[in-house]
């Protein structure tokens, strides 16, 4: 994994010393290597800090083909690189190191703008044509990677953080609607918080040449219309998934420095262990995140496991004051709001694999998403029932915030039913002039009017409620913990999302991914050799780090005091002040359970605040 970045001056000249300036604010994802290169007329240049994992060698990047008329810079893995390379030497490419990247700029000799449809992995990059004078940019199919991107004075400019397009000269200014998505339900997957800095949306391509711009969808998720018939049975799918599974986790062990995992005593990240420790030549090193407090420590159950696999179990002690002493560094790198304080946790978690001189790990992350591991994925199933027995009846009469939902498609995801009860405060907290934007957009409706509908319609309401949760969370909640591990230079690889292994897991039916009231049945069918019964029939427990903001002992309470109550927080323009004070005196008196309920908004609060702060954003 890397830090790349490019920038188009169609009819113009590139500044090198704006490349150079984003090159260096992208340094701490590639200590290992730097470089840039500039088209010879000047009118394109790219550039590319390395983390060198395959390769080691001769991997530098920019890469230019043999006959120099190619140029690309790449930040990922691709998966199984061996065999492409194998064939397109068949067809006579000349390679020049043994970078899995080298991979990318041969297979566009052969196969143009398609040649991410034969990628495998995480994986964004932008490479320049010189003979057709265009650019191609792309992001994997989950969004794993991220690229983003700005037209400003002519240019467009393309990083895998926006700190880079700042350093650049890009404005920093509030986007407002976007924030007001983001506050009450999720950003949407090509916006970011600020004006003009958009995402290339994952499962995407960008084409750049003397015509303009445009943005094609190369990939989606494409569930079966239908639950598949049933011919190959339980046993045959658990087999497949089984299957699968292994092969992805076998080959995201390949590189040239060791591969350790992520290990948080959950089901998922334990089968990712248990398969890689049964391909792994070495015992593999089990990396834990352990809290003070007893019910978010996994500690035991983590330990347990990596005695069952074998491995070296290593664990990190994360206490609420390291959470408060991190929380600005572990915001500056994620760029975006903070939901909770588990992205700390990760940044904290990160730096210390990274200072045990690890720069691999396996994770078990987008399991919950694709396999319906989270408690709304079981309530969803539980409603299903009970709407087919009572001809449609509405369980959100009493959120207006949802009716145009209900009336879309028939029922309302339980997710989408917690949220907008716990952020239900914003509208008392809400400056007046968001409060007006929202009365002209309801940002639940916004997001529907994101989403393809065609890959909802004829879908089973479980499959659609899965479907809506990737594009609501998977990119910018979960997938935004990349920055905060590469701001130490650790790549962290997903076999659960692997398209390859989706290609079985969407033709599971909703049925048997939850069978009656237990969530991920098919998962723990075929992980069960991997793992001790402990583990195979634990019930879900979500990485979830204490919450943070409201504990009045904690030092992360004086944070949030001093800068909701400071003269600064009144130039934030989505939130009334006063009011946010108000909440503040009346915490001390509050139920924990009401407390707990205020984590997450008041978490975002104090995030505008010192986003604002940290990157000078204008009010818009």
């Amino acid at each position: 994994m890397c830090g790349i970045g490019a920038i188009y001056a169609h009819g113009a000249g590139v500044d090198p010393q704006m490349l150079q300036r984003m090159r260096r604010t992208l340094a701490h994802r590639g200590p290992d290597g730097e470089g840039e290169w500039l088209a010879p007329d000047g009118n394109v240049g790219l550039l590319h800090t390395r983390l060198s994992i395959v390769g080691l060698a001769n991997g530098e990047q920019p890469m230019r083909n043999e006959d120099g008329r190619l140029c690309v810079t790449v930040n990922g893995e691709f998966y199984d690189f061996e065999h492409l390379r194998a064939k397109l030497m068949q067809r006579g490419h000349r390679f020049r190191s043994e970078s899995d990247s080298e991979v990318a700029l041969h297979l566009y000799e052969e196969h143009g703008d398609d040649c991410v449809r034969m990628l495998r992995g995480e994986f964004a990059f932008c490479l320049w044509d010189g003979r057709a004078r265009r650019l191609l940019a792309v992001r994997d199919r989950f969004g794993i990677k991220p690229l983003f991107y700005a037209q400003w004075n002519g240019l467009l400019l393309f990083a895998s953080e926006i700190k880079a397009l700042f350093a650049a000269g890009v404005p920093a200014v509030w986007d407002r609607q976007s924030t007001l998505d983001q506050l009450f339900i999720c950003l949407p997957e090509d916006r970011t918080p600020y004006a003009g800095i958009r995402q290339l949306p994952p499962g995407h391509r960008m084409i750049v040449d003397a015509k303009g711009m445009r943005i094609e969808k190369y990939w989606d998720m494409d569930y079966p219309l239908h639950d598949q018939d049933d011919a190959d049975g339980e046993r045959a799918q658990v087999e497949q998934l089984r299957t699968a599974l292994d092969e992805a986790v076998r080959l995201r062990l390949r590189a040239d420095v060791p591969v350790g995992c992520f290990l948080s005593g959950g089901l998922d990240s334990s089968s990712v262990l248990g398969i890689a420790s049964r391909h792994a030549a070495t015992p593999m090193h089990a990396f834990t995140v352990c809290f003070e407090e007893s019910y978010y420590n996994e500690r035991d159950y983590a330990q347990s496991m990596a005695a069952f696999a074998g491995a070296t179990f290593v664990p990190t002690e994360v206490r609420h004051a390291d959470l408060s002493a991190s929380f600005r560094e572990a915001l500056w790198h994620g760029e975006m709001f903070a939901l909770n304080g588990h992205g700390v946790a990760r940044y904290i978690h990160s730096k210390a694999i990274h200072e045990a001189g690890w720069k691999v790990v396996l994770s078990g992350s987008g399991s919950d998403d694709l396999l319906g591991g989270y408690p709304s994925a079981r309530q969803d199933m539980l409603q299903n029932a009970l709407l087919r027995g009572t001809a449609g009846a509405s369980f959100a009469a009493e959120q207006p915030l949802l009716h145009q939902v209900q009336q879309r498609l028939g029922f309302v995801p339980s997710w989408m039913s917690k949220l907008a009860a716990d952020r239900s405060i914003l509208f008392v907290l809400m400056h007046p002039d968001m409060v007006s934007l929202y009365e002209r957009r309801n940002p639940f409706e916004d997001f529907l009017d994101s989403v393809d509908a065609r890959q909802l319609a004829g879908r089973d309401a479980v499959i659609q409620s899965l479907y809506l949760w990737t594009k609501a969370f998977l990119g910018n909640y979960e997938l935004l913990a990349e920055r905060l591990e590469m701001a130490h230079g650790l790549e962290v690889r997903l076999p659960f999302l692997d398209h390859h292994l989706f290609e079985v897991i969407k033709r599971i039916p909703a049925a048997r991914l939850i069978k009656g009231q237990q969530e991920k049945y098919a998962l723990r069918q075929a992980a069960r050799p991997y793992l001790p019964d402990l583990i195979c029939k634990r019930s879900k427990h979500s990485f979830t780090a204490p919450p943070i903001t409201l504990d009045a002992e904690s030092p992360f309470y004086e944070l949030l005091q001093d800068s909701l109550r400071s003269e600064r927080f009144k130039d934030v323009p989505f939130f009334d002040a006063q009011t946010v004070v108000e909440l503040l005196d009346r915490l001390p008196s509050m139920g924990e359970d009401v407390k707990l309920s205020l984590d997450g908004v008041m978490t975002m609060t104090l995030s505008a605040a010192l986003l604002q702060e940290m990157y000078s954003v204008g009010s818009g």
